[in-house]
């Protein structure tokens, strides 16, 4: 169903006081600090039919994705090669989140659920360095100055 297991309250296991006392600070300095999400870093190419998936944070890739890849992501996706398969950013509704591609060169692109196409991308667009974004409800492809 794609749902966490998350450990904690009832499910963790209560050896020692201390161990309670310092779960305690633990979670005291952890709400002092601010949050900062993770980033999951590919340096291989991505093949047809693999599927990446961060569960929470961006996803950035060093080297191309072939047609028939996926990335997905909640965060942002970065990708540094040509970009022939699919991307989903914002999986969770973050309309907020981008996609940056050095070569468009996408199947699909979408975010936050809103989707395109390669038949719907501006042919200025294709093989450019662009960020696809949403503005005002509508996903934007737009170059990379």
């Amino acid at each position: 169903a794609g749902l966490l297991t998350l450990r904690g309250g009832r499910d963790q296991p209560n050896d020692s006081a201390s161990a309670s006392a310092a779960a305690g600070s633990a979670a005291a300095q952890a709400e002092s600090e601010p949050q900062t999400s993770r980033a999951l870093l590919i340096t291989e190419p991505v093949r047809s039919g693999q599927q990446i998936f961060v569960e929470d944070g961006d996803l950035i890739v060093l080297a191309s994705v072939s047609s028939g890849a996926e990335l997905i992501a909640r965060g942002n996706i970065h990708i540094y090669g040509r970009m022939r398969g699919r991307a989903l950013a914002g999986v969770n509704g973050d309309k907020q989140a981008r996609i940056f591609c050095q070569a468009l060169d996408a199947e699909l692109i979408a975010i936050a659920g809103l989707y395109k196409i390669s038949d719907e991308f501006p042919p200025e667009a294709r093989k450019q360095r662009v960020q696809v974004l949403l503005k005002n409800e509508e996903l934007r492809i737009e170059p990379l100055k």
